[in-house]
């Protein structure tokens, strides 16, 4: 390997470690943006109904530590950092002490494998201005792509949702509807980005090599309604089939989410579970890629090959969204935007 780089930097979103962490880390998240503090109130709840801590932090933390074993079995000699956009460690706070231990050149790693500005460009955005916070002699940062249609990517996937299908009585397996979820995220979003395509293309591709159709719905809105976001939601599309009559079965598989984070374990684990109990229909949840092998072996291939000079994402991929429309509220505009706030679409 042609080794340009000297390090690997893990970025994600972040999230709290404990309860006490969770407002100031939803702040954190909204600074900036016009979003109801009772807006954020209910999504902390969110948080404390699984003890105040995201589990975000502990996934991430194991995919490094397997990341780094694959790493080294290959022979890549890298080490690898971790830092967040929303909690610690802060991303100009890793960039600091990747500086003091000599790091000049470094990889990023996003945790999200498909185009969108909030899960790509607004990453490539982060770590900029973590640059600048840092000063003369900051690392340089060069972001691999996403990655939705890498075979690691959908093998592991598609082993996940094997799994899941074969939770299912094999005599109801084939006429349970399998359904993909992904964050919602606003339409002017999903309009500047390959977000949707990409999802679309990679539902295909797992579903071709299972052997059994799927559709794909969305999960985690947090827009008003007044704006547009993507449909049809989960919880829907899951009363639509039932009203439909004969579902006795269902299956989920959060492909646009890379670990079991709090908007899997809420939104599908909690909510659509519930939902599910209350209709008679037996849910079977198929897990996230998290350290799938094949999902490791990824990120090692995507890393030799960016050190080879090729595969790193471009600056201007993913540009931001038209701004929304602003709506007048007691004689003051006001533009009115909200993002999702665990989003790993991404």
């Amino acid at each position: 390997m042609n080794q340009i780089y000297d390090a690997l930097l893990v970025v994600s979103f972040g999230g709290p470690e404990r309860e006490e962490d969770v407002l100031p880390f939803l702040e954190n998240v909204l600074r900036g943006k016009n979003v109801p503090r009772e807006r954020m109130l209910e999504v902390a709840e969110h948080y404390y109904h699984l003890g105040g801590k995201s589990p975000i932090n502990s996934q991430n933390r194991a995919l490094i530590a397997e990341l780094e074993d694959e790493l080294s079995v290959y022979g890549v000699d890298l080490p690898v950092y971790r830092g967040n956009r929303n909690w610690h460690p802060m991303l100009a706070d890793t960039l600091r002490r990747m500086q003091a231990d000599g790091v000049r050149n470094a990889l990023a790693f996003a945790t999200s494998a498909f185009g969108s500005y909030s899960g790509c460009r607004q990453y490539l955005e982060d770590i900029d201005r973590a640059r600048e916070a840092v000063g003369p002699g900051a690392p340089e940062v060069h972001k691999l792509p996403p990655f939705h249609n890498r075979p690691g990517f959908l093998a592991a996937m598609a082993d996940r949702v094997r799994t899941a299908l074969g939770a299912i009585p094999v005599e109801r397996r084939a006429s349970a509807p399998l359904l993909y979820t992904a964050h919602s995220i606003p339409l002017s979003m999903a309009e500047s980005s390959p977000y949707v395509a990409q999802l679309q293309e990679s539902c295909g591709l797992v579903s071709k090599a299972v052997g059994h159709p799927g559709s794909l719905v969305y999960q985690s809105r947090s827009g008003p309604p007044t704006q547009p976001w993507l449909e049809p939601d989960v919880c829907d599309r899951i009363r639509q089939l039932h009203a439909g009559g004969g579902l006795t079965d269902l299956v989920l598989a959060p492909i646009g989410f890379l670990s079991d984070h709090m908007e899997v374990l809420y939104d599908l684990d909690t909510e659509a579970a519930n939902l599910c109990r209350e209709l008679g229909v037996n849910m079977v949840r198929a897990g996230t890629v998290g350290v799938h092998p094949a999902f490791l072996v990824m990120i090692r291939e995507m890393i030799v090959e960016a050190s080879a000079g090729c595969a790193i994402c471009p600056a201007e991929c993913c540009p931001a969204p038209r701004r929304p429309p602003a709506q007048i509220r007691g004689g003051n505009v006001t533009t009115i935007a909200r993002a999702p706030l665990e989003p790993e679409p991404r």
